[in-house]
């Protein structure tokens, strides 16, 4: 199995002569308005025998960019529809129109679920949204290899359960931006992060037992995203100073080969 960094939370795994992605996003702009397209943002047309969706907001699902990537037919594995009206759910309704429109093959998986595709067998575990919605994170399996993908959630409880059903794990990539979110609909706002920070996600890694522990969700070259959105200053430093020996900062358009290292 090797695995790599396609961007913000973005992940492309191979095994077995197939791939899949999680988190797959070409075009932020929807949702960070002063967003620039970098490098190793894209993965091969047509290829993927599946895609994996943590959760439905647009920087997390880009149906344009799952629809180039799919094989034909191809899954897209995603949580639950929001609960309430278009209001408790603004935030997951670009998405959710855009699958409609592309006609993706999308199916909702419940917590602690598991299937087998190709090579893969993908469990989706427990995770908790900052903003409310639904929101999943993915244990995926081959080659006698486990990639552990978190999203942008919240530090939580699961992490033990999580742990002793799967530990240890080859690789974890973690959000790290420890973001602070001020939306319209969800006020008073905030003051804490409503995805992990640096510290939150190095003891994360350390509970799953992970032997590589990868920062995602940041991008130090595109850090002005949008009014109410704050990250820390300095996510790749934070998260190198506190998961120590576990920290493996990987390059957007970067591969880790756990088959060699």
């Amino acid at each position: 199995m090797r695995t790599r960094r396609l961007g913000w939370a973005g992940l492309e795994i191979e095994a077995g002569g197939e791939r899949l992605v999680i988190d797959y996003v070409r075009d932020l702009s929807p949702l960070f308005t002063e967003w620039k397209p970098g490098d190793g943002l894209t993965a091969p047309s047509g290829t993927a025998t599946a895609a994996l969706v943590t959760h439905l907001h647009r920087d997390h699902t880009d149906a344009a960019a799952l629809a180039d990537v799919l094989a034909p037919g191809a899954p897209v594995l995603r949580p639950a529809p929001g609960h309430g009206d278009d209001v408790d759910n603004l935030t997951t309704l670009t998405a959710e129109r855009e699958l409609v429109l592309h006609r993706l093959t999308a199916e909702t998986v419940d917590p602690w679920s598991a299937r087998e595709i190709g090579p893969f067998l993908v469990t989706a575990v427990p995770a908790v949204d900052g903003l409310g919605d639904p929101q999943l994170n993915w244990v995926v399996q081959a080659d006698g290899h486990r990639v552990f993908h978190g999203g942008d959630t919240m530090f939580h409880g699961y992490w033990w359960l999580i742990a002793r059903r799967f530990g240890p794990f080859d690789a974890a990539f973690l959000p790290a931006n420890g973001a602070v979110v001020d939306a319209p609909h969800l006020q008073p706002p905030s003051p804490l992060p409503a995805a992990m920070d640096p510290r939150q996600s190095a003891a994360a890694a350390e509970i799953l037992d992970a032997r590589y522990a990868v920062p995602t969700h940041y991008e130090q070259e595109q850090s002005d995203k949008s009014a109410g959105y704050v990250e820390v200053a300095d996510p790749e430093s934070e998260f190198r100073e506190h998961a120590g020996r576990r920290a493996h900062v990987l390059p957007v358009g970067g591969w880790l080969d756990l088959c060699r290292s």
